[in-house]
C-alpha cells in the first residue's frame, strides 16, 4: 500500500510540473525540471526502501511458514514414530484345535472346538518382555460349562545367558506336553492321556523363578510357586483337579524345576539327529485353595519325571515317565492314592515323499505314528483303602497327521483303550484340526 502511494505522488507531481507551465515561461523551465528531478529522486529512494521492507517481510513470513511446517512435520513424525514403535513392541499369536470324537461303544459322540488360545506379548525393553496366553475351552462359557482362563502371564527379565528372572503365571515345567502343548507340536487329535492324568496339561503355577543356560547343551529353569489343592485329588483324575486357576493360596508354596540336556549341540552328527533328555520335579504342601481359602489338608506331594525326544532322518521318538508320591493321602480321602505312576512311548515316521512336496504342498508333511500310554492313578494305596480299578488304564493310539504347512495340521487316529474294570473302556475314532499362528 505504501508503494502505491509513492507512485501516485510521483505521477501527480509530474502532471503538475508539466501542465502548470504557462506559455512564454520558458525561463523557469530549467528550475522546474531541477525541482522535478529532485522529487523523482526522493520518491525513487522511498520506493526502493519500501521494496526492501516488503522483501524483508516476505522473507520473514516465508520463514515463519517453514518453521510451522517443520513443527507440524516433526509432530507428525513423532506421533507416527511412537505409534510405530509401540506396534513394533507388541506381539500377537495363538493356537486352536477342533476335535470330532466318535465313541465305538455305548458312549456318546461329540464335536468340540476344544481350545482357542490367544497370545499377546510386549517388549518393554530388549531385556524386559511380557508373555501371556488366554484360553477359551469348548466354545462356550457358563456355570459348569466351558472355561476361560489365563494359562500364562509372566515377565522375563533377561539379565544374562546363564541367569534370568521370570515372574508371574508360568507353565509348570513337568513332562513334554505341558511346555509344548500347541496342536502342531504333538501327534494325535488328543494330547497323550499321560499328559492329562499323571502330569496334567496345561498346568499353570503362579510364582517367581530363574532360567538360563548352564552350558550350550544344558538348560535349566526353577520356580517357587503356589501349591496344589490336595482336597480336589481323587481316584481317577489324580492330581488334575487340584490345579488352582484363580487366586491360589500362598500358605504352602511348592518348588519345581527341570534340566534339559542336548548332547548333540556341540557335535556334527549324521542323519540330522537331534536329542533332548529332560528331568523335572515338583515338591510342596497341599494345604492350598482357590481365593486363598485353605482346605485344611495336612499332606505333601513329590513328583519326579523324565522325558526325551529323539529324531534321526525321517524317524521321531519321544516318551515320558513320572512317579507321584502323596504323604497324607488318608486325610485327603476321595480314593486318593499313596502313589501314582505312568509312562508313554511314541514313534513316528515322516512318510511324505520329497517328490510330492511341490507347489502348494512345498512345505507339507505326512506323519504316521503309534503311541502307547500306561497310567495308573491308583498305583499304590494306603493299607485301608481299596484301589479303584478305573484308575489303572492303558491305550494304544495310531494315526496320521497331515501338515498342510508346519503350523496347520489335519489329524485322524484310532484309540484302543482299556482299564481294570470288567467292562473296560470304549475305543475312540478321532478327527481333528490344529493350528498355530
Amino acid at each position: 500500500m505504501k508503494l502505491m502511494d509513492c507512485c501516485l505522488r510521483l505521477a501527480v507531481a509530474m502532471s503538475i510540473l508539466l501542465f502548470a507551465l504557462p506559455a512564454g515561461a520558458q525561463q523557469d523551465t530549467d528550475a522546474r525540471i531541477d525541482q522535478l528531478e529532485r522529487m523523482v529522486k526522493q520518491l525513487s529512494e522511498e520506493i526502493r526502501a519500501l521494496r526492501a521492507e516488503q522483501s524483508s517481510q516476505k522473507a520473514e513470513i516465508a520463514e515463519q511458514i517453514h518453521t510451522v511446517s517443520e513443527r507440524v512435520d516433526d509432530a507428525s513424525d513423532s506421533i507416527l514414530y511412537e505409534l510405530g514403535s509401540g506396534i513394533g513392541k507388541l506381539h500377537f499369536g495363538g493356537y486352536a484345535d477342533v476335535h470330532a470324537n466318535y465313541n465305538q461303544g455305548t458312549g456318546t459322540d461329540k464335536f468340540d472346538l476344544h481350545r482357542l488360545v490367544l497370545y499377546a506379548g510386549y517388549d518393554f525393553a530388549d531385556w524386559i518382555q511380557f508373555h501371556s496366553e488366554t484360553e477359551i475351552e469348548h466354545a462356550f462359557v457358563n456355570d459348569g460349562n466351558g472355561e476361560i482362563s489365563i494359562e500364562q502371564a509372566y515377565v522375563d527379565l533377561l539379565l544374562h545367558d546363564k541367569f534370568n528372572l521370570r515372574l508371574g503365571r508360568v507353565l509348570t515345567p513337568m513332562g513334554i506336553v505341558n511346555k509344548k502343548h500347541e496342536p502342531p507340536s504333538f501327534n494325535g487329535v488328543e494330547r497323550p492321556s499321560f499328559a492329562k492324568y499323571i502330569i496334567p496339561s496345561t498346568w499353570s503355577s503362579d510364582g517367581i523363578g530363574v532360567f538360563g543356560n548352564i552350558l550350550p547343551s544344558l538348560k535349566y529353569e526353577a520356580y517357587v510357586v503356589g501349591g496344589l489343592d490336595g482336597s480336589k485329588f481323587n481316584a481317577t483324575n489324580g492330581i488334575r483337579s487340584g490345579r488352582i486357576k484363580e487366586r491360589p493360596s500362598l500358605h504352602e508354596p511348592a518348588f519345581t524345576a527341570r534340566l534339559d540336556y542336548y548332547p548333540f549341540v556341540a557335535y556334527a552328527v549324521p542323519l540330522e539327529q537331534t536329542l533332548r533328555i529332560g528331568v523335572s520335579g515338583y515338591f510342596g504342601g497341599l494345604d492350598n485353595g482357590n481365593s486363598g481359602k485353605n482346605p485344611g489338608i495336612d499332606a505333601d506331594i513329590s513328583m519326579l519325571s523324565a522325558d526325551f525326544e529323539y529324531s534321526i532322518s525321517r524317524l521321531d521318538f519321544r516318551g515320558a515317565v513320572a512317579h507321584t508320591s502323596i504323604d497324607g493321602e488318608e486325610e485327603i480321602g476321595n480314593g486318593t492314592a499313596d502313589e501314582m505312576f505312568g509312562w508313554y512311548l511314541e514313534s513316528a515316521v515322516h512318510a511324505m515323499p520329497d517328490s510330492w512336496k511341490r507347489g502348494k504342498f512345498a512345505k507339507s508333511d505326512l506323519v504316521a505314528f503309534v503311541r502307547y500310554d500306561d497310567y495308573d492313578t491308583q498305583y499304590r494305596m494306603s493299607n485301608d483303602v481299596v484301589a479303584n480299578p478305573k484308575g489303572d488304564r492303558d491305550e494304544v493310539t495310531f494315526g496320521l497327521n497331515f501338515y498342510l504347512t508346519p503350523s496347520f495340521v489335519l489329524k485322524a487316529d484310532y484309540q484302543i483303550r482299556d482299564d481294570d474294570t470288567e467292562e473296560g473302556l470304549d475305543d475312540l475314532l478321532n478327527f481333528g484340526m490344529g493350528m498355530q499362528f
